[in-house]
């Protein structure tokens, strides 16, 4: 029957049987796995059973649950052998139905051992904190046998390694063939570890490798000592660690069975230490010398260097599946908006559309109307990005919704407002929409806190309809009422809508384009369609904005009557 065991903490020991559909892990009595420790949420996590497998959650605890040394942030499934941490309390996971683990696993050790490692806060008597679990170890000894690999050997497994690490482009890669490389050099090696700090800023084991594959003792890590040589940036050797006096803060380096032991930090290509290079021995005849510190720290320093590589290499692969996502969310979005200009009898349109990033919060729309009317809209979200392009896809919908149900723009438009206002989010969006009757040639103007759009005469000259009946952006408060403007397009007149981006761009001299430039753009295209109109708008933007790279949506769209 699978099984969790305590290695530590106040139920060290304590075997868990896994005989019911879950397992609530916290330090609520009601909790079937009961973990009376001060750090650890009432309901912390729980371990769940499914198709003949079980999984582990986390549930929202303050400080998570870290398995093999990583913290979750969603369901993961268990294998016999993993490592279960909820603060300094380890747990490790055993299913005999289950074939054993791989030779090496993150946190883990020789295939067919129950061995689990656990980093402990040893300095109790300065921060309070509680050792969970002590192993008693007998006192020094001056025993001298010595055990090494020949010169011949550790300079064939140190050339190993380097080719090893050379080639390694993923930490999986990297951290096993270390150990393995090491071990062949240091053959009265007993343990090695890597500990390194997450992405969440905290130390954990990623990969252990012991001598002896019946091991099955709990591997306790010192963190006095992974912390001392971080700071320092120094590798230290001890031929006794419970006698060395650099530890002497550490209540529990007694307890920790290590005869001699080498530690050597892990530093980036910035010199930061990221983690530490661990090897130990538990035999007192078998200590190691100076000249194999050297040995260790030289390894340590290629080995800083591939693990940052390694690091870098993970970035850009999630990176480029980012960018594979952000492109997809583009096409997306795209799909929301016109594929081409609204074809209307006696009409012509006109619209561009250009995010500052792959997806933005500039919208635009033609919305036909069941009477023959079309709403045009163009809406700008506040910010730009993910988040922008989310809420512009629900404006989308509930604009087309508003309008289907309510013929009136403007109450259409406060019933928008109320439905934006209900998501809580804490973005507005600033919209216009001009609702086109081509039977009459009446355009009914509703505002709802963006720039008024710009009206061109047949005689050349430009106002801003309906710019004092501007309401409040959509989203701020639910029960606003929204007014409208109403006009009449006569041939040759035509109606210019933009947001922004357009009018606050910039230059290389921090100079904003401006809405009078818009407004010049337009009065200077007497006689031209909407498509000219329009094109000669984003020419002179992009002419005025030269080499500046483009830091918000931009969006206009143009429609005019036909002469």
């Amino acid at each position: 029957m699978p099984f969790i065991k305590a290695n530590n903490g106040p139920e060290a020991g304590r075997k868990y049987d896994l005989n019911g559909p879950e397992a609530v892990m916290g330090r609520h009595p009601d909790c079937q796995i009961m973990v009376d420790v001060g750090a650890v949420s009432r309901q912390h996590a729980k371990i769940t059973a499914g198709g003949g497998d079980f999984f582990l959650e986390d549930l929202n605890s303050r400080n998570g649950t870290l398995l093999n040394g990583k913290l979750i942030n969603d369901r993961q499934k268990l294998r016999d052998g993993d490592l279960l941490q909820i603060c300094d309390v380890a747990f490790s996971y055993h299913d005999d139905r289950k074939p054993p683990r791989p030779i090496l696993a993150p946190g883990g050790a020789h295939e067919g051992s129950g061995t689990s490692t656990v980093l402990i806060d040893d300095m109790a008597e300065e921060s309070g904190s509680t050792i969970m679990s002590k192993v008693d170890v007998s006192s020094d000894s001056t025993g001298r046998l010595q055990m090494a690999a020949s010169p011949e050997v550790k300079l064939n497994a140190i050339l190993e390694i380097s080719r090893n690490l050379g080639k390694a482009l993923a930490l999986d890669e990297v951290l096993p063939q270390l150990l393995n490389g090491l071990f062949k050099i240091f053959v009265q090696a007993d343990r090695g570890f890597i500990v390194m700090r997450t992405e969440e800023g905290r130390l954990a084991p990623l990969w252990t490798k012991v001598r002896r594959k019946d091991s099955d003792d709990t591997i306790r890590i010192s963190r006095t000592i992974v912390e001392r040589v971080m700071e320092t940036k120094e590798a230290i050797l001890s031929a006794d660690a419970a006698a060395d006096s650099r530890f002497e803060m550490s209540q529990s380096i007694a307890d920790f069975r290590i005869r001699s032991m080498m530690c050597a930090p892990l530093l980036d290509s910035d010199r930061k230490s990221i983690g530490v290079l661990q090897i130990d021995t538990l035999d007192q005849r078998k200590r190691f010398q100076p000249e194999d510190l050297e040995v260790l720290a030289s390894v340590a320093v290629q080995a800083g260097t591939a693990i940052d590589n390694a690091r870098l290499h993970d970035a850009s692969l999630r990176q480029q599946a980012v960018e594979r996502d952000l492109e997809v969310a583009r096409e997306v979005q795209r799909g929301f908006l016109p594929k081409n200009p609204a074809e209307v009898t006696g009409y012509s349109f006109f619209n561009y559309y250009e995010p500052a990033n792959h997806v933005g919060g500039d919208y635009f729309d033609y919305i036909f109307l069941p009477d023959g009317r079309i709403a045009v809209i163009v809406a700008d979200v506040v910010g730009h990005g993910i988040a922008a392009a989310l809420l512009m896809a629900k404006l989308s919908a509930e604009a087309r919704f508003s309008l289907a149900v309510e013929p009136d723009p403007a109450r259409a438009v406060t019933r928008l407002n109320t439905a934006m206002s209900q998501l809580q989010v804490d973005r507005f969006v600033t919209m216009i929409m001009g609702v086109l009757n081509p039977q009459t040639n009446e355009v009914t103007i509703v505002n709802a806190g963006h720039m008024a759009p710009i009206l061109r005469h047949g005689n050349g000259t430009v106002d801003e309809p309906g710019e004092e009946l501007a309401g409040l952006p959509l989203g701020i408060t639910d029960d606003f009422e929204y007014e409208q403007h109403q006009i009449t397009l006569e041939p040759g007149e035509l109606l210019t809508m933009y947001t922004d981006g357009i009018n606050e761009c910039s230059n290389n001299q921090g100079e904003m384009y401006g809405i009078e430039s818009i407004r010049q753009r337009v009065q200077e295209s007497t006689g031209g369609t909407p498509q000219k109109m329009g094109e000669s708008i984003v020419a002179d933007v992009r002419r005025f904005m030269g080499a500046t790279q483009q830091d918000d949506d931009m969006c206009l769209v143009c429609f005019g009557r036909v002469e």
